[in-house]
């Protein structure tokens, strides 16, 4: 029996982050919306602060989908949620304030969604918290958003109620309880996530890839075998063609040695073809030729962190590595695009 690559636990993962994808735009969208309908300028610029995070988070998100490996359309019963929710937002006979509770508690399952998927990702294996670790930056802002919508839904509904504005300590609280919130995340939080430079993205791979391997090295169970290989193959051969089609022929000017690369991915192609067509029920034969692949795929690494990313690290600026990055997650983002049509014809 050869190796399966689909594994309905991670599935489900990917479909969970395609729900958070889509969240996130609806935020986004009703952001724009309290924005203009707001008359307090305080309140607006709060919420302007929420859309400038909000699609910062965005960016955040697709670089965890397109690093977690797996695509996956939302579930469908949140679009028409999301449809009437935008039909809300839009009805002149709901006051600020409804609005406004409406997208907090948009806000709230948006982040209980990310710590959905970290729960789910520890129980389905440790490549995946390597993966969405980034979520955490998103989840405990989301957090110190909820604060502030309180706040804003206290100021609303005063001024709705009493025609004046709450008292002045309002906002001295809410800041309290993010500045709370920080002290929990520490140094989790980051505002620079989406711009994240070539060589960091890719030792991301590395490190997840080396999660499996030493996942697969870990179990002799022949299903959680063929799961961790199955993401493995997937993420390697992604990697791989990402690399070949925008890191190494604009690296190769810089470093002598590029074809050594090419040649190294070509023969772990070979491998992961050859693990794959294996029945996993052999245990010993399975894991035998992993650790094999392990041994290769550990030597390609070294070299490219020792002597590739030296290269990149003193031939390209600061917004170069940025833009190749960036242009390494589309490559990698349209493959699995790809893959995600190809299994659903």
């Amino acid at each position: 029996m050869s190796v399966a690559l689909e594994d309905n636990k991670r599935t489900a993962i990917a479909v969970k982050l395609a729900d958070m994808k889509a969240t996130q735009n609806v935020l986004i969208a009703n952001e724009k919306s309290l924005i203009s309908a707001c008359p307090d300028r305080e309140i607006t610029n709060r919420l302007e602060g929420f859309l400038r995070d909000d699609q910062k988070n965005l960016g955040i998100i697709d670089t965890v989908i397109v690093q977690y490996g797996i695509k996956a359309e939302p579930n469908p019963s949140i679009q028409k949620e999301f449809a009437d929710l935008g039909k809300m937002m839009q009805d002149t006979d709901l006051t600020l304030f409804e609005k406004v509770a409406k997208h907090e508690l948009l806000k709230h399952t948006q982040a209980m969604a990310g710590v959905l998927v970290h729960k789910a990702g520890q129980v389905v294996g440790a490549d995946i918290a390597v993966a969405i670790a980034p979520l955490n930056a998103v989840n405990f802002e989301n957090r110190g958003h909820e604060e502030q919508l309180k706040g804003i839904m206290e100021s609303l509904s005063t001024m709705e109620l009493t025609g004046k504005p709450s008292d002045s300590g309002l906002w001295s609280r809410v800041q309290d309880s993010i500045a709370a919130l920080s002290g929990i995340a520490g140094s989790i939080i980051s505002r620079n996530d989406t711009e994240v430079k070539i060589c960091d993205l890719i030792r991301l791979d590395h490190t997840k890839v080396f999660a499996l391997l030493s996942q697969i090295a870990t179990t002799d169970d022949p299903q959680e075998l063929q799961e961790h290989f199955g993401q493995v193959y997937k993420d390697l051969c992604t990697h791989a063609a990402a690399e070949e089609e925008v890191i190494y022929p604009v690296v190769r000017p810089y470093y002598n040695d590029i074809q050594s690369l090419y040649d190294e991915q070509a023969e772990m192609k070979q491998t992961l073809e050859q693990i794959k067509a294996m029945d996993c029920e052999d245990t010993v034969a399975f894991k035998a030729a992993v650790e094999i692949l392990a041994a290769d795929v550990n030597a390609h690494v070294k070299e490219e962190e020792d002597e590739m990313f030296p290269r990149i690290n003193s031939s390209f600026g600061d917004d170069q590595q940025k833009q190749l990055a960036t242009d390494f997650m589309n490559a990698k983002s349209k493959i699995q695009d790809q893959r995600l049509v190809s299994a659903s014809s």
